[in-house]
């Protein structure tokens, strides 16, 4: 019996292997980047690199030029998210785990990659807890025409939730795929369709929902499952190292500023920012100096907390109500950003996003 032909294009393979931006559907904003080291220089917005396991299964010997190549980027450990495709063995399961664990004690974010087609045993993601889950662009590519994969997609993302991690579309360059990943409550999306216009944002081809459905009256969801990858300066950072983040991503709504241990020591609100470097004498003032003094104290909330919870958080500054929330885990460090848009969103229900080009 012959193999069926895979509905991924030569074209949208070479596009999956280049940089490609991350859209954020709810919002059409970019809010990082998927490709390789040398593909994503020029941004600091949060890269997704795919990595195979075998240097992972092989050690900290054979992961240096790993390193070497981010240390040369200009980036630290926490502002990258491996991918981690298949091609082990069952014996070498330990082995990957252990791998995993090191480069998570570094400070890398972990993601299993190619996961409803490619060979990554679905127990993997519970025993590895991942930060992202990147669906396959194979299984993206023929969910809209059987429906057996779709249930498998949806099956995915239903497992996805529940070990806490994202949930990244590739290769999306239909509207027909891109209806079909966001009927399963995929967040991400990366792939030829979805082109960032003049503005900085992705104008997001999604239906309208004629009768969109209305949350209960619980708690909401936990800030884990909401949180975007946040955008992360160094405390010691010059205030033109943050001008030039802002002026180079339009879609950024914040920096985060952290310490050495990735703990959130600052926040830089995008609108209050600009508008004081940007007033007459402002960029005399502060350029070249510590752009703590311009920061704010990250409003913090634990990962666990729920959507309700974090809303009062968020309202308990009547002039910060609209600034992002920095995530943390259990030892104070950034997880990631918490939009309070989205909060809104997902606590008094969807309602259809308006998108610009």
């Amino acid at each position: 019996m012959s193999r069926p032909t895979p509905l991924v294009s030569p074209a949208e393979a070479e596009s999956a292997a280049t940089a490609s931006p991350v859209v954020d559907l709810a919002t059409g904003g970019v809010i990082a980047i998927h490709g390789s080291l040398a593909a994503t220089r020029g941004t600091r917005l949060p890269l997704i690199v795919d990595i195979p396991a075998a240097p992972v299964i092989g050690g900290s010997a054979k992961l240096s030029s790993l390193h070497e190549a981010v240390r040369a980027s200009g980036r630290r450990p926490r502002e990258v998210i491996l991918t981690i495709g298949g091609g082990f063995s069952p014996a070498d399961r330990q082995a990957l785990l252990a791998g995993i664990d090191g480069l998570r004690a570094i400070g890398y974010l972990i993601a299993v990659g190619d996961v409803g087609s490619g060979p990554v045993p679905l127990d993997l993601l519970a025993d590895v807890a991942p930060y992202l889950v990147a669906l396959s662009p194979d299984l993206v590519a023929r969910a809209p025409r059987d429906p057996r994969r779709a249930a498998l997609g949806a099956a995915i993302a239903a497992m996805a939730a529940g070990v806490g991690a994202h949930l990244l579309a590739t290769g999306v360059s239909s509207e027909t795929r891109l209806a079909a990943v966001h009927s399963w409550g995929v967040r991400l999306a990366c792939g030829p369709l979805l082109t960032p216009g003049p503005s900085g944002r992705v104008r997001v081809p999604l239906p309208v929902p004629k009768n969109p459905p209305v949350d209960d009256a619980s708690l909401g969801p936990r800030a884990q499952e909401m949180l975007l990858p946040a955008v992360t300066l160094p405390q010691d950072a010059k205030t033109d190292e943050a001008i030039d983040l802002f002026s180079a991503e339009p879609s950024l709504t914040s920096v985060i500023l952290v310490d050495e241990y990735q703990r959130p020591t600052g926040s830089l609100d995008r609108g209050r920012f600009l508008l004081t470097v940007a007033g007459r004498y402002g960029h005399a003032l502060h350029a070249g100096k510590p752009v703590r003094r311009l920061a704010d104290p990250p409003r913090t909330v634990p990962r666990t907390t729920p959507a309700v919870a974090a809303m009062q958080v968020a309202g308990g500054d009547d002039g910060r109500v609209y600034d992002d929330l920095v995530v943390v885990d259990e030892m104070g460090r950034c997880l990631g950003i918490l939009r309070v848009s989205d909060l809104i969103r997902r606590v008094a229900g969807p309602r259809p996003p308006a998108f610009t080009s």
